[in-house]
């Protein structure tokens, strides 16, 4: 029952893990706006969410067990291949953050983020509602 429950919630799971961590390598590229010779970052969603559900990502690795007490977990991080941003517009001290093109990224990631948190919830408020009746 639970194996059919994790595959369900699978590609969910993923999606949000990959969204929450775009969120967070762009919310970098914007507390970075005004570092010299920074240069903005960012990942390929779909092709981070092809790899981490077909398993190709290395999202299982075993933690490292120093002590006889300590737990044997996995990591659960997607890794990601980030790269540069093309930059449209240079700058004078070397920075390729574009504030308008930032945010913008930022707000598309963050309503895909909301949606599916919205679409999860109505996944899981479905099947309690099959359990219950």
């Amino acid at each position: 029952m639970v194996n059919k429950l994790d595959s369900a919630f699978f590609l969910q799971q993923q999606a949000l893990t990959l969204r929450a961590n775009r969120q967070q390598v762009l919310a970098g590229n914007i507390a970075n706006a005004d570092t010299p010779h920074y240069q903005a970052r960012d990942f390929d969603f779909a092709s981070a969410l092809q790899k981490a559900v077909s398993g190709g990502g290395e999202g299982s690795l075993r933690l490292a067990v120093t002590a006889a007490g300590h737990l044997p977990g996995s990591a659960e991080s997607v890794p990601v291949r980030m790269m540069y941003r093309q930059v449209t517009q240079a700058s004078a001290d070397g920075n390729s953050v574009e504030m308008d093109v930032e945010r913008a990224q930022f707000a598309e990631n963050a309503i895909h983020y909301e949606a599916g948190m919205t679409f999860l919830s109505g996944k899981i408020k479905t099947l309690l509602a099959a359990l219950q009746a």
